[in-house]
């Protein structure tokens, strides 16, 4: 889609206490279209967004005054992905269950694909601390129930090490997952019981304190992201977005279902939601949080 093709329209975001003003109307363009099942948008330091067609298994990225452009391939499956501050891209690769970070130079390296000697059931979404700490959601759905080898669905650290481990095991399923603006706490939505649940992280990445933080979300929560001021931003019948402590402030209505957000631009104040066939671009005025190692 080029710029001049894009589709520009008004959307209502409902605003609560936390921002302390009535109902808004905010410009959403549509920036990408077409796509088959659009998921695992993350803004890159090199300025443009990428993002992921599950369907299809390709990666694309919209950069902004240029449009949307194909970058990649990956038999394995695309979902959900991620940078750290290097610039390395970590993905989840569904259909092959794993894990895998490509470096800059585009060199491929699997980071998790086995937990003690079983396959990952189907890797959904991923987030890199700033010291190195690596978390991912295992869930399964669809036919990906049918061969998997865990009996149990799985939150993920990959440590700096190296070394993988599990810091939940669930009998529901976790998708989205992202951190405090101070790393210290770990969000992951839980599909099934339609909630968020929050761990606390120490200062090594070592996580504690499971409890839920929000529950009865309306429609299916997947992707969540935070901005800097901790409040929490989830896809799910709509975007809501929720404070720290658990309490609706802001709804955000697409014409479509969200799939998964990020935020972006160079000042990092656009909410960008991949919503199955489309990329959305929603100026919030607020930055996103760009998580820091305690």
């Amino acid at each position: 889609m080029t710029r001049a093709a894009a589709l520009l329209f008004a959307v209502f975001v409902w605003g609560q206490a936390a921002w302390g003003q009535p109902p808004q109307e905010y410009t959403t363009q549509v920036v990408a279209t077409g796509m088959r099942y659009a998921d695992g948008p993350v803004w890159s330091l090199e300025d443009f967004l990428l993002f992921s067609d599950t369907v299809t298994d390709k990666q694309h990225k919209f950069t902004p005054g240029k449009g949307v452009s194909e970058i990649g391939s990956r038999p394995g499956g695309t979902a959900g992905n991620a940078y750290d501050d290097k610039g390395n891209l970590y993905t989840c690769e569904f259909r092959e269950r794993r894990v895998t970070r490509t470096a800059k130079n585009g060199k491929v390296e699997v980071i998790a694909a086995r937990f003690e000697g079983k396959r990952l059931n189907a890797p959904n979404d991923v987030v890199v601390r700033r010291d190195g700490n690596v978390y991912f959601t295992d869930p399964a759905f669809g036919n990906q129930e049918d061969t998997r080898e865990l009996d149990f669905y799985g939150v993920f650290r990959v440590k700096t090490g190296g070394q993988i481990e599990a810091i939940a095991k669930w009998k529901t399923r976790p998708t989205g997952l992202t951190l405090s603006p101070n790393g210290r706490t770990l969000y992951v939505t839980d599909s099934d019981e339609q909630s968020i649940r929050a761990f606390d992280l120490d200062r090594a990445g070592a996580a504690s304190n499971e409890r839920v933080v929000v529950s009865k979300i309306p429609g299916v929560p997947a992707g969540l992201r935070t901005d800097e001021m901790g409040n929490i931003y989830v896809a799910a019948k709509d975007v809501l977005v929720y404070s720290p402590q658990g309490q609706l402030v802001r709804t955000i209505r697409l014409g479509e279902t969200p799939s998964n957000l990020a935020f972006g631009d160079p000042d990092f104040s656009t909410l960008y939601v991949t919503a199955r066939t489309s990329v959305y671009r929603i100026r919030m005025g607020v930055k996103g949080a760009v998580p820091y190692s305690p």
